[in-house]
């Protein structure tokens, strides 16, 4: 196809336009596909920002339907995934009449396993009436389902400890071996993925399949001409999480529990497993005990200090070791006993590594838990493994998100991926912020660091949700700002308050919709991917910019790194990162042509701090002020119209 033809295809005279409701041609929209045509048919390498009702999804969908190459489209969460393969993709294959394969991937952990099952019902354990009725409810549900895919039972909530009963991961998996093997929800959903011409999967299974493909393992995802990765500004974290190497109490624990469990009916097997499961048992709890003086994350040095800890950590890993030689000695009496050996060497080899290997490439540290512990090696840099992964796929990877530049440069987010010489496409929203929205930045606040600084902001912001009649969004930078803002509006408000913690988010959302007049408070994970368009969200709220946590270690690491190489670190990596989450905050906002709104940035340093013009550089050009009057008046003028 020429570039015109894709545009044809999006414009005012094409089928789009003729055969869905509602849809508006966008020149944004247009450039967008044309940039990922080409850069599918020159396998190359594409950062696109695309401002909020660009209409990305349908830009990039289009030229991968048409491309007649194998795509991977990967999504930041199960939600966005489930909207892009069951909404957006039947719309798009439907007008362009394209015939071809699709298939939708998830983790195992979204899937029904049916032995596990089947093993649960036959332990006939004990559960509570909710549990009890949980578990008939998934019974009958494995009866008629397809797929096997959790999101199709509504009535058993996603944090339910049912789900983990009946699900399986990759060490209790038994495979081939499985008397269900045959009707495995896991093994047909990948076995159609890799017949599949475009495959919709989201980062976390993108990045775990890569990465064990690089550790040798078979591969989950067919191989691909084009990786497109939808909501690209999550990608450096989570790329992150799947270059380290990690071991935690939790999975020694369970391969402790497991092999234990796969003596019965094995003759003379218990008398040899269960000492040296037990003294493992017993070395992590100790280890745990030793570790409890320490901070919740640190580095690893801050271990190593502690002779109580370094004696702990010695005894977990000689008698990891023991209990793997044991393992071995049994590997070859069932699948079982050959699977928990298998693990046991793993997580030796991987103990060792961690504890072992001051490698200057690597961050070593560890994070705790009420119950348990974890220790890590993250790489330092990224680039050179993501690099590495590129260059063996020798495929298009199109990077897109409405939130990748700083102040309209993608310097920051390309080095961290180690993009060489990327192709950049930056496209603005369609809407209209000059009109539909106005930022406030209430004056005479503290510096962040004061101790009443939510309690000033309260104040600040309480006679904005007046003149709103409520309908906001509260999104702070912390749980402990989220939960005393919520004690401080409690009884103050006329309005009802929706807090992060009290439900599921989702819950919280539909709630919040429902209201018309509500007020949600929202920390983290309400900063993006959160979609509220129309009169039920008028007034978006931040309480202080977005700066990582500086007791992060790895964070700490990579800034003194880039300190010795003559780099900033401030304003070379915080401040840019910063810059990303809050344009994702921001985003909230305008999610419609019709919709208006305001926007309350608190943190004085926009305005007192050099690199606070870096922010509002970035941000959607809308009006700015200091007057509350001005606001007021905005909505007044809303009310009117």
């Amino acid at each position: 196809m020429t570039d015109t033809d894709i545009s044809a295809l999006l414009g005012a005279d094409g089928p789009f336009a003729r055969e869905l409701p509602n849809f508006a041609p966008r020149a944004a929209q247009q450039a967008m596909a044309r940039a990922v045509e080409h850069a599918i048919a020159e396998r190359e390498t594409l950062i696109a920002e695309a401002g909020t009702g660009t209409g990305k999804t349908y830009a990039y969908l289009v030229p991968a339907l048409l491309s007649g190459e194998r795509v991977i489209v990967s999504t930041g969460t199960k939600a966005l995934q489930d909207q892009l393969y069951f909404r957006d993709l039947p719309k798009v294959r439907s007008v362009l009449g394209a015939r071809l394969k699709t298939a939708l991937l998830k983790g195992r952990a979204n899937y029904l396993c049916l032995y596990r099952l089947d093993q649960t019902v036959r332990e006939g354990a004990t559960f509570d009436r909710v549990q009890a009725s949980q578990l008939a409810a998934i019974r009958a549900w494995s009866a008629r389902t397809r797929q096997g895919d959790r999101m199709e039972l509504a009535e058993v909530p996603e944090e339910s400890p049912m789900w983990p009963r009946v699900t399986s991961t990759p060490e209790n998996c038994i495979g081939v071996e499985c008397p269900f093997f045959d009707d495995c929800h896991v093994v047909k959903a990948r076995r159609e993925a890799q017949e599949a011409d475009l495959v919709v999967v989201n980062h976390h299974l993108l990045f775990a399949d890569l990465a064990l493909k690089q550790e040798g393992f078979g591969e989950i995802l067919p191989g691909a001409q084009a990786f497109i990765l939808d909501e690209a500004h999550q990608v450096p974290e989570l790329a992150g999480q799947f270059f380290s190497q990690s071991i935690s109490a939790r999975q020694l624990t369970e391969l402790a529990q497991d092999a234990l469990g796969e003596c019965n009916g094995i003759t003379g097997a218990i008398g040899l497993v269960l000492e040296p499961v037990e003294s493992l048992r017993e070395a992590v709890r100790k280890l745990r005990l030793a570790m409890d003086a320490l901070p919740e994350r640190g580095p690893f040095h801050q271990l190593e200090q502690s002779s109580a800890v370094s004696e702990s950590l010695h005894d977990v890993r000689e008698l990891l070791a023991a209990l793997t030689d044991v393992l071995a000695s049994q590997a070859e009496r069932s699948r079982g006993f050959a699977n928990a050996h298998e693990r046991a060497a793993l997580y030796s080899e991987r103990l060792d590594r961690i504890v072992e290997q001051a490698d200057e490439q690597d961050v070593r540290w560890y994070e705790l838990f009420p119950r348990g512990f974890a220790l890590h090696a993250t790489p330092l840099d990224l680039a050179a493994p993501m690099r590495a992964l590129r260059e063996r796929a020798q495929a298009a990877w199109i990077h897109t998100s409405a939130t990748l530049s700083v102040a309209g440069q993608f310097g920051h987010f390309a080095r961290q991926l180690g993009l060489d010489d990327p192709v950049t496409l930056s496209l603005e929203s369609p809407f209209d912020y000059a009109r539909q929205a106005l930022c406030y930045l209430p004056p005479g606040l503290p510096d962040p660091a004061a101790r009443d600084y939510t309690e000033r902001v309260v104040d600040a912001v309480l006679p904005v949700l007046h003149a709103s009649n409520g309908r906001a969004f509260l999104l702070f930078t912390s749980h402990r700002a989220l939960r005393r803002a919520a004690e401080l509006l409690e009884g103050r408000v006329p309005w009802p308050l929706f807090v992060q913690g009290t439900a599921p988010r989702h819950r919280l959302l539909e709630d919040f919709r429902a209201s018309g007049h509500g007020v949600l408070l929202g920390a983290a994970s309400f900063w993006e991917g959160v979609d509220v368009a129309g009169e039920a969200l008028s007034v978006v709220v931040i309480d202080k910019l977005p700066f990582a946590a500086p007791d992060d270690p790895v964070l700490q690491a990579r800034l003194e790194a880039l300190e010795q190489s003559g780099i900033n670190p401030f304003m070379g990596w915080q401040v840019p990162n910063a810059v990303i989450a809050l344009k994702q905050g921001v985003g909230r906002l305008i999610r419609d042509v019709h919709d208006r709104g305001v926007l309350v940035l608190c943190d004085p340093r926009l305005s007192s701090k050099g690199y606070g013009r870096l922010f509002m550089a970035s941000l959607p050009p809308m009006p700015r002020t200091k007057e509350l009057g001005e606001v007021q008046a905005f909505f007044a003028e809303t009310a009117t119209t």
